[in-house]
């Protein structure tokens, strides 16, 4: 199973929000570069890296953090955040990343998701299945739609797309687990490649993630909170 660290950016600063609230944001590094090269440091390969800023404003913001992280280090980074244009992947992509998440634009504009799936290639294309109470949430979490995740990630799996992150928006940030009973579903009712996002506390938590199968996991607050040290993960690498 792949760990992949998060580091989330508003203002061009590192940050982590509790289950995706603005209002909650604590600052844990006014450089993200610093925070990229001591995951890099510790034998990490992936990073996933969100604009908050651009969830929020609906097209993407803090394409030049991303563009310092990939010239700079060597870690393969999936980016996410106000991807909603033909335009905006191309900065994204020009900007040095590996591979973008969708999330809101997958509800919003099917066929223009479905086109970089073909024009890109659907191993740089994730899925982003962000929800709450299993429904699938977009604009930063801001909004909810009525659509079941289960039953967006399997549509999407017959349309080509290999990979997904789900975060249950109730785990994320609490430092309480993740949502072990979610991904057991969806893995038993699609194939997709699955990244677990929000809630992970522990190593533990991160080896029953595996156990289930799930193809990565994404580790944020636990890592800035001092409860998982980055050491720790080179093991499960």
């Amino acid at each position: 199973m792949r760990i992949i660290p998060a580091i989330d950016i508003i203002e061009g600063k590192c940050v982590r929000l509790t289950k995706g609230d603005y209002a909650t944001q604590k600052i844990y590094n006014e450089n993200p570069l610093e925070v990229a090269k001591e995951f890099q440091d510790n034998g990490i390969e992936y990073l996933h890296v969100v604009d908050l800023d651009g969830a929020k404003s609906k097209h993407i913001v803090n394409y030049k953090i991303l563009e310092t992280i990939a010239t700079k280090t060597n870690l393969k980074v999936d980016f996410g955040g106000g991807i909603k244009s033909n335009e905006d992947i191309k900065i994204a992509f020009e900007s040095g990343a590996n591979q973008i998440t969708g999330g809101s634009i997958a509800i919003q504009n099917r066929e223009l998701f479905l086109s970089w799936i073909e024009n890109y290639g659907a191993e740089k294309i994730i899925l982003g299945a962000d929800c709450k109470d299993r429904k699938i949430a977009t604009q930063g979490w801001l909004e909810t739609s009525a659509i079941d995740v289960v039953d967006f990630i399997q549509d999407y799996e017959r349309f080509g797309v290999l990979s997904t992150i789900c975060t249950d928006v109730a785990k994320d940030g609490m430092l309480a687990g993740s949502a072990v009973t979610l991904y057991e579903e969806i893995l038993s009712k699609s194939n997709v490649q699955l990244i677990a996002s929000g809630g992970v506390a522990s190593i533990q938590d991160l080896k029953q993630l595996k156990a289930i199968g799930c193809e990565g996991a994404i580790v944020g607050k636990a890592i800035y909170e001092g409860y998982i040290n980055v050491k720790e993960l080179q093991e499960l690498c």
